[in-house]
């Protein structure tokens, strides 16, 4: 039997600063919307370390969605729910959902811009007022990288695809505000890795 389960090496280093991050910003239960869930590694560690959450994967590629299903059947969680297919750079083609919290991690390099557009656009209508919006991955300040790895990093991904790269934070701070979200609280990460929350006004 062929195993669908994808592999992200530094899930494994990253998972529990990032639990540890995101524990004081996420509400104790309620459903929480996972934007771009890729393997569906960090939504089984999140989903067991967090169990008063319904957790709700998503991507929009096919073989990530077998990967996060192969994951959630050796899991056999409670509280994760069959992944949907959603491109966070089509906000009018996401489902009907009320999340009481949306997470988006490590998307927002490896895609075009609009995806970061329609992310904004998706959980500006979706989430209610004082809700969070949380984003994890590596991100330029005042339009300078944080560290050497991040400007290799930046170059390696615009060399694979020109419309990837790491963004600056102010500007998708610009783009949360005009969706109606609150500046962000910024939380410094290992691997020059940011934590960034952002809360619905």
């Amino acid at each position: 039997m062929i195993d669908e389960k994808r592999h992200a090496p530094a899930t494994l280093r990253n998972r529990q600063p990032l639990l540890d991050a995101l524990r004081p910003h996420l509400p104790a239960s309620g459903l929480l919307l996972e934007i771009a869930s890729g393997s569906g590694e960090h939504a089984i560690f999140l989903a067991e370390n967090l169990p008063g959450l319904i957790w709700q994967p998503s991507d929009r590629d096919g073989e990530a969605l077998s990967s996060i299903r192969a994951w959630m059947a050796d899991a056999a969680l409670p509280n994760i729910r069959p992944p949907l297919a959603l491109d966070a750079g089509d906000p009018a083609g996401w489902p009907d959902l009320a999340p009481d919290a949306i997470l988006c991690i490590n998307m927002i390099h490896i895609a075009p811009w609009p995806a970061t557009l329609g992310l904004f656009a998706g959980a500006g209508r979706l989430l209610r007022p004082g809700a969070p919006l949380c984003l994890y991955g590596p991100y330029k300040r005042n339009g300078q990288h944080t560290a050497d790895s991040n400007a290799a990093f930046d170059a390696d991904l615009r060399a694979r695809n020109p419309e990837w790269g790491v963004r600056d934070l102010e500007a998708v701070a610009e783009v949360a505000a005009r969706h109606g979200f609150d500046a962000p609280v910024v939380i410094d990460m290992p691997a020059n890795n940011l934590t960034v929350v952002f809360r619905r006004s």
